[in-house]
């Protein structure tokens, strides 16, 4: 029997068409296009120029959210192919994008360039220029359109009132308690002493006062708490110093860890090499404020909480410590505006993340390996599900990984200095810092993963296919 070829053609179109209905993250689909969806005359100075301003203006943003090198530099590449400009040389460094376009030989280059002076954890504003690049991609939107899009996006109002963003980071302490094997009355604490150092450096903030500075006074107020219980009751000792470490951990939340690592293993070492100064800075800022408030409580005579050997991360009380990652995830998300639709994915995000480090520290791993492993989970499963969320995968990634991040250790290694123990409150400090880096390479070598099953799931847009569909 003779293959009807036209009937089997029509089938692998339909296929085609159901794949490219499939949501996709923007970063899987930033590629050249093969011709501009809505060209520009490149001998006009002015239209040329305003294309330039658009994509180093979308560069600003997801930049300063904490997107590597890498995916910036894919974003404005893809902006400015888009509107005919294909042939660009982009440089992206940490606080400055410079693109120069070449308009062919008979007209001369054209450049622009934009500093970056801020770093945002809008995570609305970052969600809402990636669906404007998927906008961009797949309709034909006026320059002067796409600059009135930019602009209404970057000047809109956080989706939540303020006082929501301090209750979710006091909610990321109190979950950080429970999940380090604290109770309800340390979670509480935790909880008020987040909302206190949350308030006071927004003062500080506006008062100009650098984060540095900043990060020291959360440091002595995350530590006076615990400090005080400690001097009200001896037999809180070793459970006060749960207060502390979540403090630490909230602090810690956010800092640019994933793109100073991306960075370094993605071949841009300056960008990386400034990102992780800036978080080594911001650490040293907590570490100096807690160790400040330790070494007054020492020479008041008030003990120094110490940690309980029992203290950690175990297996123990499964069911409670996966809904405090869960919740923990959703609270950093909320902290940071997160829309509505990428909380669920956060949420998943951060149980299954504290699920995989648990289990795989249960069989005998230690905490860089269970940290890795689970951050390779959090970066391949967040993606797939920051696609059906419509939402960039960075927010579900950092969310996941932020009940993970190594708060406990940091403390560890100052109480070891303030015994006196060099050597081990070092060794703590570098296994933070370890902890830290195997966190940020995992969520990468995941969203890596991600990319590569997407590439098979999906046509490429230099298909003939592809481009004949649409």
């Amino acid at each position: 029997m003779g293959v009807d070829w036209r009937s089997v053609s029509t089938r692998e179109a339909a296929r085609r068409r159901l794949r490219l209905l499939r949501p996709r993250a923007t970063a899987d689909s930033v590629v050249a296009v093969p011709a501009p969806v809505q060209p520009i005359d490149l001998a006009d100075d002015a239209q040329v120029s305003e294309v330039l301003d658009l994509a180093v203006r979308v560069g600003e943003v997801v930049l300063s959210a904490g997107t590597g090198v890498v995916d910036t530099t894919a974003q404005v590449r893809f902006i400015a192919s888009t509107y005919g400009l294909s042939q660009c040389d982009i440089d992206v460094t940490f606080d400055a994008i410079r693109i120069w376009a070449d308009r062919g030989p008979r007209l001369p280059p054209a450049s622009d360039m934009r500093v970056v002076k801020y770093r945002s954890l809008d995570f609305t504003r970052l969600a809402a220029v990636d669906r404007l690049t998927r906008r961009l991609r797949t309709q034909l939107v006026p320059i002067g359109e796409a600059h009135a899009a930019l602009d209404e996006i970057v000047s809109s109002r956080h989706p939540y009132p303020r006082w929501v963003s301090t209750a979710a980071w006091s909610l990321l302490a109190a979950s950080i308690a429970v999940l380090l094997g604290g109770d309800y009355a340390l979670a509480a604490i935790s909880f008020a002493t987040t909302a206190v150092i949350d308030i006071v450096n927004r003062m500080l903030h506006k008062l100009g006062l650098p984060l540095f500075f900043q990060h020291i006074v959360g440091g002595v107020l995350a530590a006076a708490p615990a400090i005080a219980l400690t001097a009200y009751s001896p037999e809180w000792r070793d459970d006060a110093a749960l207060i502390v470490a979540a403090g630490i951990t909230v602090l810690l939340s956010g800092q640019q860890l994933v793109g100073s690592v991306q960075d370094a293993i993605t071949g841009a070492p300056v960008t990386a090499t400034a990102r992780m100064l800036e978080v080594l800075m911001m650490t040293g800022g907590i570490v100096a404020g807690i160790g400040l408030a330790l070494r007054f409580s020492t020479l008041f005579g008030v003990a120094v909480p110490s940690i309980g050997e029992s203290a950690g991360r175990s297996t123990e009380y499964l069911a409670i410590k996966l809904i405090a990652g869960a919740v923990a995830a959703v609270a950093f998300a909320l902290a940071c505006y997160a829309e509505r639709r990428a909380l669920f994915a956060a949420a998943l995000s951060g149980a299954g993340g504290t699920m995989v480090f648990l289990a795989i520290g249960d069989i005998g791993f230690g905490p860089v390996v269970s940290s890795g492993v689970a951050a390779t989970a959090i970066g391949l499963v967040g993606g797939l599900m920051a696609r059906r969320a419509l939402t960039p995968p960075l927010v579900v990634a950092v969310a996941g990984i932020t009940p993970l991040l190594p708060g406990l250790k940091v403390y560890r290694g100052l109480y070891a200095l303030l015994e006196d123990e060099t050597l081990l409150g070092f060794g703590q400090i570098l296994g933070a810092f370890g902890v830290g880096c195997a966190l940020a390479a995992g969520v990468i070598l995941g969203e890596w993963f991600d990319r590569l099953l997407s590439r098979r799931a999906a046509p490429r847009a230099y298909d003939p296919a592809y481009t004949s569909d649409r």
